[in-house]
């Protein structure tokens, strides 16, 4: 027993020793970031990423809209329960070092042949031809962890557990940049719905005026019938964007797990508002703050994990096992004491010497996912970058083309106003006055068409901060 002991106690100051020396961590590559994402926007240290979702989305109903998706999502649903999962696991892994407790209790009966040993034997000097076993104890084994792989567990358990609720994070930061931004289009669609009933109303008011003016000889029965066609065609428009506002309701129920068909009570669009100043803050700052780049940062920890546990697989296993209890060959003497006592201490020592490469293989194999898990920590941040600069420029090129648009459609309006005074004083034709109510509509769809782009395109430059968390 002694030297059992002797031998375990050089193996386990021999793997204190060199159990730093089993694997070395990656650490996290320096992202090459920007000092600024733009020159023109504001330097602010604190970017719109880090405003509350509550703050930023300042509609009533739209923060209804996101919070009821946020509580009953299917997806979130399963996000938080994967949380639960990988929690359950981390509360596992802290009994990896405590040794193993089992209790046993055997009854056993053995009929040997009279003819073998045991059956002579039985015979000769415990006269019976059968053996029984009666035995009861508890019996402890530890794995000593001088190689470190319990402890990468460990480390592979947290960092599993912290990649996990980051996929939840990201999960909420698309959730909440989906639900704004189809509200924004149902809002959108509205008023264009409100703008060709406006223009239906117009085109009809054109039709009467062609029929009177043909009544009286003033016009011909081509103006009439350009005249209806237009009033068609501006009709036509009316169930296409009512069928696309229903669709787009029914997308707005489905991320909140709701069932579609029911009308949602909205405001208008103009009541969306964003503040003019949206800083990004400071790159490093903002990046970091993204849970698509945290979570490939405990991607990577675990990554480093797993390739410890490789490599402890290739060092010797040292297991102590300890066995106690009471044992007897006969019922009635079962729960003698003490001559029913029995013991056993015993350590055991294997290393792995040929298992066709395997293990040699799965330290291999883990080496290369963790430096996979560099490259894409590097890939994350590229793309995060580069969601920030579209953002920033869509946002910037709307701005100056709805201003455009304005001018535009305050010229049509105007221009739709005046000629169709002159068509009823018969100076014009048929034909200019639907190609100026034609132009006006269009002029009018193009605008909301634009706000509601560059409204999404904040939402999206406020979700690749990584806004949505808080």
């Amino acid at each position: 027993m002694k030297k059992i002991n002797k031998v375990i106690f050089i193996f386990f100051i021999l793997g204190l020793l060199l159990s730093c020396k089993v694997s070395k961590d990656i650490q996290l590559p320096s992202a090459d970031l920007p000092t600024t994402f733009d020159q023109t926007a504001p330097t602010d240290s604190v970017g719109i990423g880090s405003i509350s979702w509550k703050r930023f989305f300042s509609d009533s109903i739209l923060s209804a809209l996101i919070d009821s998706a946020l509580r009953k999502n299917y997806d979130m649903a399963i996000a938080l329960k994967n949380i639960e999962a990988a929690s359950q696991i981390i509360k596992q892994s802290k009994w990896n070092n405590i040794p193993t407790v089992d209790f046993n209790t055997t009854i056993a009966s053995n009929r040997p042949s009279k003819n073998s040993l045991n059956g002579l034997t039985a015979s000769k000097f415990l006269g019976t031809n059968h053996i029984d076993d009666y035995s009861i104890g508890v019996g402890v084994s530890w794995a000593p962890d001088i190689w470190g792989k319990i402890r990468n567990l460990n480390k592979s358990a947290l960092a599993n557990y912290l990649q996990t609720k980051e996929v939840r994070n990201v999960l909420q930061t698309d959730l909440i940049a989906s639900v704004s931004k189809g509200y924004i289009n149902l809002l959108m669609l509205d008023e264009q719905l409100r703008i060709a009933k406006n223009s239906l109303a117009l085109n009809d008011t054109t039709v009467s005026i062609a029929n009177a003016m043909y009544d009286f000889g003033q016009a011909s029965l081509l103006a009439v019938q350009q005249a209806k066609a237009q009033l068609l065609s501006v009709a036509e428009l009316i169930p296409v964007i009512e069928q696309e506002i229903a669709i787009q309701e029914n997308a707005l129920h489905v991320l909140s797990s709701n069932m579609p068909g029911t009308h949602i009570y909205r405001s208008r669009l103009d009541a969306i508002k964003f503040s003019d100043s949206l800083s990004t803050g400071i790159p490093t700052i903002a990046i970091r703050q993204r849970p698509d780049v945290r979570k490939c940062e405990f991607e990577l920890l675990n990554e480093n994990a797993k390739v410890g546990i490789a490599k402890a697989q290739l060092y010797p296993a040292v297991n102590i096992t300890a066995r106690g209890g009471l044992e007897s060959l006969k019922a009635s003497n079962w729960f003698s004491m003490p001559n029913s006592l029995f013991g056993l201490v015993s350590g055991s020592l294997l290393q792995p010497l040929l298992q066709h490469k395997e293990l040699r293989t799965q330290y291999s194999v883990a080496k290369i996912e963790r430096e996979k898990s560099v490259i894409n920590f590097k890939q994350t941040v590229l793309s995060a970058v580069g969601e920030v600069s579209d953002a920033m420029q869509k946002i910037e090129k709307l701005k100056q083309q709805d201003q455009i648009v304005g001018a535009r459609v305050a010229m049509l309006h105007d221009a739709t106003s005046n000629i169709n005074q002159l068509f009823q004083n018969g100076m014009v034709n048929y034909l200019e006055v639907i190609n100026a109510e034609s132009n006006a509509l269009d002029g009018d769809l193009e605008q909301m068409s634009v706000k509601q782009k560059k409204l999404s395109a904040i939402a999206d430059l406020y979700r690749s901060l990584g806004g949505g968390i808080f």
